[in-house]
């Protein structure tokens, strides 16, 4: 076993460990923290893959940034964090049934992967590579990924600022 199959076995698991910690935990916070924990080993699953830029890019903007963005929304949010009742068995057997179906899915559709094809340069200048594919080829998702966003925004404004005219009232 090479020490590179060792870090990505040790951080796929990571990986999938925060996130069905994620879905299994009931307090918002412990949620928060699995899923940093989640964002940090895909990050380690992009330094294995020599994609550094796209690591750090990982780091600051989701382990950090939205983060901190859901932390403050889940503490400016009136919710208080209570305990809530303990799902019953359905509901457990309906959760590890749709995992199940989801790993078999998953592994057919790898399975029956086909790989070949010219291989790319990609240990050679990351950062220019994304920056040539994104602003040459994928110029029109980005824009409309913008204008999506700044939609989103302007949404969120106009509702926020009516829960609050309603709470004048």
């Amino acid at each position: 076993m090479s020490g590179e199959f060792a870090a990505f076995a040790i951080l796929s698991l990571t990986a999938i460990s925060g996130g069905i910690l994620m879905l299994n935990v009931t307090k918002v916070i412990h949620m928060l923290v699995s899923l940093v924990l989640t964002f940090l080993s895909i990050a380690g699953l992009y330094i294995l893959l020599t994609a550094e830029f796209i690591a750090v890019v990982q780091i600051l903007i989701y382990s950090g940034a939205v983060t901190i963005i859901m932390l403050f929304g889940i503490m400016l949010t009136r919710k208080t964090d209570e305990e809530e009742t303990a799902p019953g068995r359905l509901k457990k057997w309906l959760v590890f049934a749709g995992i199940a179906v989801f790993a078999v899915v998953m592994y057919i559709g790898i399975y029956n992967l086909d790989l070949t094809g010219e291989p790319a340069a990609l240990h050679e200048n990351n950062t220019e590579q994304i920056g040539i594919a994104l602003f040459t080829g994928h110029i029109i998702p980005f824009e409309l990924t913008s204008v999506l966003l700044l939609a989103a925004l302007i949404g969120a404004i106009v509702l926020a600022k009516k829960e609050e005219e309603e709470e004048k009232q």
